[in-house]
């Protein structure tokens, strides 16, 4: 009877572990960030270029120094969404990457431009080498949100600024260039400096191929 007891006792003790290791479900967002630190994150290279700081207040994450890629390692993003509120300075360049792969130099994946002012004319909202939008959404330190929506090959990214969102890609991708990866952020160049706070995930369920 004791010994019944101990193993119903493991038994118990062990399920929150194990559900901590499932991916998360469908339909719940995820906080990404904890506000503290980089856990779950991994830079691809020069991990000084992406430090956790204060400003405007808030906890954030800022990107600023060497060419770096920060990757969200938790779990890999097949269909889901995946938003964050972002600040780009004047000059800067930054990205928001998914279904991408990790490796060094500039990630093989998809990337949500974030640009306000730097000399790319390929600006925020874009989904770049796919979809252009030449005309920023937002001004040079000011802060807004980018949702994007990875459904299938159906690809939506939103901009939200003062409160009004506005669609700026719908694109399908006919030739389903990448379909599984990771979520990560650009650091592109040391003149480049770009906060990020807010960031969220959401599984999606699989398409349904019609």
């Amino acid at each position: 009877m004791i010994l019944r007891t101990m193993l119903l006792a493991g038994l118990v003790l062990a399920l929150p572990l194990c559900a901590a290791d499932k991916p998360a479900k469908p339909g719940k967002w995820v906080k990404m960030f904890n506000g503290k630190n980089l856990e779950n994150w991994k830079a691809n290279e020069r991990p000084e270029s992406w430090t956790v700081q204060k400003e405007d207040g808030k906890t954030v994450i800022r990107g600023q120094g060497g060419v770096s890629h920060l990757f969200w390692m938790k779990e890999e993003c097949e269909n889901c969404e995946f938003k964050a509120d972002f600040k780009i300075m004047d000059g800067s360049n930054s990205g928001m990457y998914f279904r991408t792969a990790f490796g060094p130099g500039f990630p093989k994946g998809y990337e949500s431009q974030v640009n306000a002012t730097h000399r790319d004319p390929i600006k925020t909202g874009s989904l770049y080498n796919f979809f252009k939008n030449l005309d920023s959404p937002t001004k040079p330190g000011e802060w807004g949100t980018q949702h994007i929506i990875a459904d299938g090959n159906h690809i939506i990214i939103k901009v939200t600024v003062n409160g009004n969102e506005k669609v700026i890609t719908d694109f399908v991708d006919e030739k389903n260039t990448f379909t599984k990866g990771y979520l990560a952020m650009q650091q592109h160049d040391p003149k480049s400096t770009v906060f990020y706070k807010n960031l969220m995930y959401r599984r999606l369920p699989p398409t349904v191929k019609k």
